[in-house]
């Protein structure tokens, strides 16, 4: 509750949040911010900002939230996802598809997240294409190779085969097969193979960013080849070509992208990531000695791909010549620039300098845009797109069967781009989830949902950011959205803090991407079709947390 005398804000993001202020009956609050005065240098002032209502607060982190149900024989499928904005536009973006199969042959379900950056280009672009690139791959391992290549993207699929690219068995590089996996025989359905399933995704994310970057270079090959006849030397400017910018601008600005697919028909849960998006499991282990009792394992599905991860630095000094070794990364970015070492798009780390400068005259100059190379460019490229393939074996029921009331299984997933990891960790976004599937309401004190909702570590994260905004460990969740992602969204700002929340998501851009960044989340999650789970019915009591906030 706002008061009429002023008072200290509690630390809500960033250290600067500390010193804001607020006052009830203006419904303000003052915001410290940096300025760049006549001489350029940079000296901070106060902006004073509206402060949202609550009311206002819960429209937004449900504005964008969806929720949709996928029912089955034996099973019954739910995903949801929501995101609130930093940037304006929004640079993340989200894409689903449910292939649905005869009764019997099972599913594949496709759920992806984009974190774009440099602008909303890319990301949107790959929220169209790069569930569509995948199947297609998919949907070719069963058809027999062609005898002769038939254009240029089965040169680029060679390339990206060769020796150097990937490696065959159990080496490949940058795929994880569960070690659940038997690997005695290799299924006769080639679908059913996790090595080659993986392999294909593999393929579909780098044959797609090669068409992306590809795009301009043709636009570009086909002016040329239709002006043959004239003989200058100069780059011809095409800034008003119809294909000019929705080529280049793409290319120019970059996305990570998480990619999980559930293979329902083979039991096989795929998740690839390009970047520093993240993927976390729920894995229900059931406790023997109680019935209905338990407590979830936090799987952690991808890495952090960033120049702060050990084993991405290493493979990046590999790639480009020793003398390089103390440039390619400077304080935890590639070149001292960009944060994400895997990346679609962002032309500035994959294109020479001499093919950068053509395509500026080319394209952008008669569109008063420009392309500035990283000073350190010697032997790009130096970002890629191919992504970390991590499969897991699902353990889900059948037609006919329900699943073991002993046996351990993957119940759920979340996918987030990295501002929800800004502000949570693996352990809290499983605790919150599997609270949320617990029927948990009201507020939980922090300290108690640890007891409420019991967790075991399983694979950690690889850390590729840096630390998480300070936060006070005391304090309240909330558990008030029956969409889990907005409740997720709701606790990375503040949860049962209301100040803190209102405060946070008060800042307009292009002020907020100081405090918080673009941030969207999909839930995946499961049940059995002929009743609920034992997971969403914890015994809790109710007079073990608040009824309301």
């Amino acid at each position: 509750m706002l008061r009429r005398v002023w008072k200290p804000a509690l630390v809500v993001s960033a250290p600067a949040l500390g010193y804001l202020y607020y006052t009830s009956r203006e419904q303000t609050f003052d915001l410290p911010v940096r300025v760049r005065g006549a001489d350029g240098k940079a000296t901070m002032s106060t902006r004073t900002l509206p402060l949202l209502s609550m009311a206002e607060v819960d429209a937004r982190i449900r504005e964008k939230a969806t929720e949709n149900t996928v029912t089955r024989p034996g099973i019954v499928w739910h995903h949801t996802t929501a995101s609130v904005n930093a940037n304006d536009p929004i640079e993340d973006a989200t894409a689903n598809q449910v292939i649905r199969r005869d009764e019997g042959d099972g599913d594949l379900l496709f759920f992806t997240v984009m974190d774009g950056h440099g602008g909303y280009y890319t990301s949107q672009l790959l929220s169209r294409v790069l569930i569509n690139a995948v199947a297609l791959e998919l949907s070719a391992l069963n058809k027999p190779a062609p005898n002769s290549s038939s254009g240029w993207l089965d040169g680029i699929k060679s390339a990206l085969w060769s020796p150097s690219t990937v490696s065959g068995g159990k080496t490949d590089v940058d795929i994880h097969i569960s070690p659940d996996t038997n690997s005695s025989t290799t299924p006769p359905n080639p679908n059913a193979d996790p090595l080659r399933v993986a392999r294909a995704i593999q393929t579909a994310f780098t044959s797609l960013d090669s068409e992306l970057m590809a795009a301009p270079l043709r636009v570009l090959a086909a002016a040329l080849e239709k002006d043959k006849d004239n003989k200058s030397t100069e780059i011809p400017d095409l800034s008003k070509h119809p294909l000019a910018l929705p080529s280049m601008l793409p290319a120019m600005s970059g996305s990570c992208a998480l990619l999980a697919l559930l293979d329902t028909a083979h039991r096989n849960l795929y998740v690839a990531c390009t970047g520093d998006s993240r993927a976390v499991a729920g894995i229900w282990e059931p406790d023997d000695a109680a019935e209905g009792k338990g407590r979830w394992r936090v799987e952690v599905l991808s890495e952090d791909q960033t120049g702060r991860n050990p084993a991405e630095v290493a493979r990046i000094q590999s790639e480009h010549p020793a003398d390089e070794a103390d440039d390619v990364i400077r304080k935890g970015r590639v070149l001292g620039g960009l944060e994400p070492s895997r990346a679609f798009g962002d032309a500035r780390y994959k294109w020479s300098r001499g093919l950068q400068n053509t395509l500026t005259r080319a394209f952008l100059i008669g569109n008063d845009l420009s392309m500035r190379s990283p000073p350190t460019l010697k032997t790009p490229p130096y970002v890629i797109a191919r992504p970390v393939v991590t499969h897991r074996v699902l353990n889900l029921p059948t037609n006919d069967a329900a699943l073991p009331k002993d046996k351990s299984a993957l119940r759920f997933i979340v996918l987030a781009t990295d501002g929800l990891w800004d502000e949570l960790s693996s352990e809290d976004v499983v605790q919150l989830v599997g609270g949320h599937l617990a029927g948990l309401s009201g507020a939980v004190p922090k300290s108690k949902l640890s007891t409420l909702v019991p967790i075991t570590a399983g694979a950690g994260a690889v850390e590729g950011k840096g630390a998480r905004r300070q936060r006070t460990p005391e304090g309240q969740w909330a558990f008030v959205d029956e969409n889990p992602s907005a409740h997720l969204i709701r606790n990375a700002f503040g949860g049962a803090d209301t100040t803190a929340l209102r405060q946070v998501l008060s800042i307009p851009a292009p002020l907020a991407r100081r405090h918080r960044d673009d941030l969207s989340v999909t839930v995946v999650w499961w049940e059995e079709a002929k009743g609920t789970p034992e997971i969403a019915s914890l015994s809790i009591g109710r007079d073990e947390v608040k009824a309301k906030l």
